[in-house]
């Protein structure tokens, strides 16, 4: 286990709590070893950051690594709400995770801000008042790919994901706004690195594009072996395969995708300047998406405990729901279900210089909240 206090850390663009208000003890169960850990260090670095720069000293965070197992994040979501009596958890990446922990913890009275995991089901019927997605509905990036596919004039696109949580809510969100014919769909094994077969049916399909969300290394797998395949029909996805921290690995068969985001490392705000500016100082690279994720759920924990007290559970939920916060994504704010109304963005993937990355486009989704927020009774 790595515990990191806060305390004492040097402030740069926040100020401290409230006087009267308690200290707050911040759980993060993220993916730092085996398939997916890039994910987990970047929501756990900008997570840090933000705290660092805030040089609030009454922030304590605890770090643990899942290795992407539910059991074992089950096990130490357990073990930090009853023995370090953590007030708050996050950190997850995974959708399968994220449904064997959150339900559990929040009813037990911890609040849980998802930095990245968004399954339907926490955003309509399952959700709940102590649960906060400060990233995204699962559903969100995928829809914004589906009506991206329209608006370029595909027509007969085939489309593939893990067959888990986040993958049925992707290709249910590409087919939401998605107008054309669909040439083949395909569920994969969560963690697949071999995918000669899907290739072989994209091949024989008549498919004019394909859409595919494979995140980490399963999409670094599949690009690879895309490119190296011959198939010459154009791919798209969501941002998760062709962001900042696994554009080196998938190498220049990236360049010219068209990938969807609610964050960009272009976007013209003051906030987004001084975190890539700040990011890169710190860590020696550019920001990908899960570190913006793990940037702005950091500064919302901050901006409510300005305003309330965490043993005040009503107020420090509603001093959450306020999000009074910068967002390094410009326009931030919940819907009732306690997900984000936000932008969708088209993004490119290009070069600068030597480096891979992406510049925006086009925005795919205006103010997008989620198709579940009627089923929340919130």
């Amino acid at each position: 286990m790595k515990k990191l206090l806060l305390a004492g850390l040097t402030g740069l663009s926040m100020t401290v709590g409230a006087a009267y208000a308690e200290p707050v003890k911040v759980g993060m169960i993220t993916t730092l070893s085996g398939g997916g850990s890039g994910l987990g260090v970047d929501v756990r670095d900008g997570f840090l950051l933000a705290a660092k720069m805030a040089g609030n000293k009454d922030l304590e965070v605890i770090v643990e690594d899942d290795a992407r197992k539910p059991d074992l994040a089950v096990q130490i979501a357990d073990k930090m709400i009853q023995k370090e009596k953590v007030d708050v958890l996050t950190g997850i990446i995974w959708s399968n995770l994220a449904m064997a922990v959150v339900p559990s913890s929040v009813a037990q009275g911890v609040f849980y801000l998802s930095p990245n995991a968004g399954p339907s089901m926490l955003a309509g019927k399952g959700c709940h008042e102590n649960y906060f997605n400060v990233a995204w509905q699962n559903d969100n990036l995928h829809e914004a790919m589906g009506g991206h596919a329209s608006s370029a004039g595909f027509k007969n696109t085939f489309i593939l994901a893990p067959n888990y949580p986040a993958g049925k809510d992707a290709l249910t969100g590409f087919k939401r706004f998605y107008e054309g014919d669909v040439a083949g769909e395909l569920y994969t094994k969560l963690g697949q690195t071999d995918y000669a077969a899907e290739i072989a049916q994209i091949r024989a399909s008549d498919a004019d594009s394909v859409f595919f969300f494979l995140p980490g290394g399963m999409g670094i797998a599949f690009m690879k072996q895309y490119a190296q395949s011959g198939v010459d029909v154009p791919v798209m996805g969501p941002a998760f395969s062709f962001d900042q921290g696994i554009l080196k690995a998938v190498g220049d068969a990236a360049l010219g995708v068209k990938n969807s985001s609610q964050w960009s490392k272009d976007i013209d705000n003051p906030a987004n300047k001084a975190f890539v500016e700040a990011f890169q100082a710190e860590y020696g690279r550019l920001p990908s998406l899960y570190a913006s994720q793990g940037y702005d759920t950091a500064n919302l924990i901050l901006s409510a405990m300005q305003k309330a007290d965490v043993k005040d559970a009503d107020a420090f939920r509603a001093a959450l729901k306020e999000a009074d916060f910068d967002s390094v994504r410009g326009d931030f704010k919940f819907d009732s279900n306690q997900h984000p109304i936000q932008d969708i963005y088209v993004r490119e993937v290009i070069k600068e210089g030597d480096v891979l990355t992406n510049k925006i486009v086009g925005v795919g989704l205006e103010d997008r909240s989620s198709a579940y927020v009627g089923d929340c009774k919130l």
